[in-house]
């Protein structure tokens, strides 16, 4: 690398060369940067202090290379193989990132999230053009701008001449109408063949020029040029406007575009190589029409772009400096309101008019409201191939929705969780439950006040405590058969239904009578009596009972000695 940039020409003498020639403003020698060639490429001598530098250039043909390169580094093109680089036009911009410190930079990217605009310090843009000609790199040099050829004498006899080699200027005080064509330039020759032109600039150097001399308070001064091609050598073949008061090129188009590359029809509709063009804007190409949304760092900002693209395959948004993610896909087929968001901010899947914040519905077609015993799937939440997928969807009876959990991602016909809105019913690993709740198999609920450690079904479906066993309860002795009389003659059975279900009778205690007898025997949910514990009014009947008993035997055996 060090001895390539031997080869390159000084950066100051070409900067002051632009300059004295006027393809760079020379207002405080402010260049922003200098290209200079090699055998191998091209190589950019920075000029003004920066936070980093990308390159893009774009190759004959339209591939482009792109690179970024820290502060202090030297943006540098060549070859991707090696090798030397194909002929033709190249043109390339560098987009030079401003100094900001730290401070100002966290005070705007805190004002951009809360959705407000902020500028920083500019950067800055620098664009050009360069040539390869067998394999040789030829930079638009400023030494080697093509001369303006001098006029010379008319050859033909019967026209007037002037005296020397050079024709006179002409000045016409009055209006000029020229009932014919005209040519202009130095080129021009006798019996010009103008076939249907009506005006024609001819010299290898044409021009048109609007110098505006207004001197009035408040009218526009700004003078314009059209200008065809590029006059150094190694230039670029171009049609510009260029405003040359504010020395700035904004419409450029350059040679072999092609056709219809910029068309606008009668209603002001644009077309980008189309001239039939449909909406305010169409795109029509052969492969991907895209547009990229790029923001530079010339601003201050981090640089970030956005394509936003449609193909066969997809239409797409791809975040390029992400690595050329696709967050965003849309399939070809995709039906009407796929996604849908209304003027509440409701987002509707599959439905134009979502009810809650967010709604899914099934198309009529593969996935219906209802669908017998047949389960059908409406929502999906995965983890990855082989990592277990949990379905959210419909079946079982009708309007049922059902809840699955698997690990191959195939749809079962019973379900973790089913619940069915034709009377509430939730079944879990069944598809028609009959009571409130239905479930198949053993139920344990850990933790409830009446059963340490879980409450299972047995064979007929009774519920019981299967954990009973001394390694998980600290024995303190025997219930006093006083007290266990005290606590039975104390409760107070009684008879009802739930409010639930008026129409079906039950025996019951009520969980605050019971309390209110002895703490011991009921369960708590916030600090209030919620549930009577079974166990504990089973601990005290069967100690009644045994001392019942006893008694019992000890006046049959008095009896008996009688």
């Amino acid at each position: 690398m060090n001895d390539k940039l031997k080869q390159f020409r000084t950066p100051l003498v070409s900067a002051l060369l632009c300059s004295l020639l006027g393809l760079i403003p020379a207002a405080g020698l402010a260049i922003v940067a200098i290209p200079s060639a090699s055998p191998g490429g091209v190589y950019w001598q920075v000029m003004v202090p920066n936070d980093g530098v990308s390159l893009r250039v774009i190759m004959p043909g339209g591939s482009a290379f792109e690179q970024h390169y820290p502060s202090g580094q030297a943006p540098w093109f060549a070859s991707p193989d090696g090798g030397a680089l194909p002929d033709g036009a190249y043109s390339y911009e560098l987009v030079i990132s401003p100094v900001v410190s730290p401070q100002a930079r966290a005070k705007a990217l805190s004002s951009r999230e809360s959705g407000q605009l902020v500028d920083l310090p500019p950067g800055s843009v620098e664009s050009g053009v360069f040539r390869v000609t067998g394999g040789v790199v030829v930079l638009p040099d400023p030494t080697a701008v093509e001369p303006r050829a001098p006029a010379t004498k008319n050859k033909t006899a019967a026209l007037p001449q002037n005296k020397g080699t050079m024709l006179k200027d002409q000045v016409i005080a009055d209006d000029l109408i020229v009932q014919g064509s005209a040519c202009i330039g130095l080129d021009c020759v006798n019996n010009e063949s103008f076939g249907f032109d009506t005006i024609r600039l001819k010299e290898n150097n044409t021009r048109i020029k609007f110098e505006d001399t207004s001197t009035g308070t408040g009218f526009p001064t700004h003078d314009w040029q059209l200008t065809a091609n590029d006059s150094a050598s190694g230039g670029a073949n171009k049609f510009s406007i260029e405003d040359i008061t504010s020395a700035t090129v904004p419409f450029t188009i350059t040679g072999s575009a092609p056709n219809n590359s910029i068309f606008v029809d009668s209603t002001g509709r644009v077309g980008l190589r189309t001239s039939t063009p449909v909406l305010d804007l169409h795109i029509s190409t052969g492969n991907t029409p895209a547009a990229r949304l790029e923001q530079t760092s010339a601003g201050g900002f981090t640089a970030q772009t956005w394509d936003v693209a449609g193909n066969e395959a997809n239409f797409f948004v791809r975040d390029v400096t992400g690595g050329s993610r696709l967050p965003f896909r849309i399939r070809p087929g995709a039906p009407t309101s796929s996604i849908d968001i209304n003027a509440s901010g409701n987002v509707g899947i599959g439905t134009a008019s979502p009810n809650l914040r967010s709604e899914i519905k099934a198309a009529a077609a593969g996935l219906p409201a209802s669908s017998g015993t047949t389960p059908t799937g409406i929502l999906r939440l995965s983890q990855g191939v082989g990592a277990g997928v949990l379905d959210f969807g419909f079946g079982g009876a009708a309007g049922a929705g059902w809840l699955q959990a698997t690990n191959s991602g195939a749809l079962g016909t019973n379900f973790d969780l089913l619940l069915n809105p034709n009377g509430g019913n939730v079944g879990i690993g069944i598809l028609t439950p009959g009571a409130r709740l239905h479930t198949t198999g053993s139920v344990r609920f850990a933790g409830v006040a009446n059963c340490a450690a879980g409450i299972v079904s047995n064979a007929n479906g009774d519920l019981s405590c299967l954990v009973s066993s001394r390694q998980f309860k600290n024995v303190e002795g025997d219930l006093a058969p006083l007290a266990a009389l005290a606590n039975v003659m104390a409760l107070r059975p009684q008879v009802g239904s739930y409010k639930a279900t008026p129409d079906e009778p039950e025996h019951w205690l009520i969980a605050e009578e019971v309390a209110a007898v002895d703490p011991a025997l009921v369960g708590r949910r916030n600090g209030e009596p919620y549930t009577v514990k079974t166990q504990g009014i089973v601990a005290d009947l069967v100690a009644v009972i045994q001392a019942q008993q006893r008694r019992i035997e000890a006046l049959e055996r008095a009896i008996a000695k009688q």
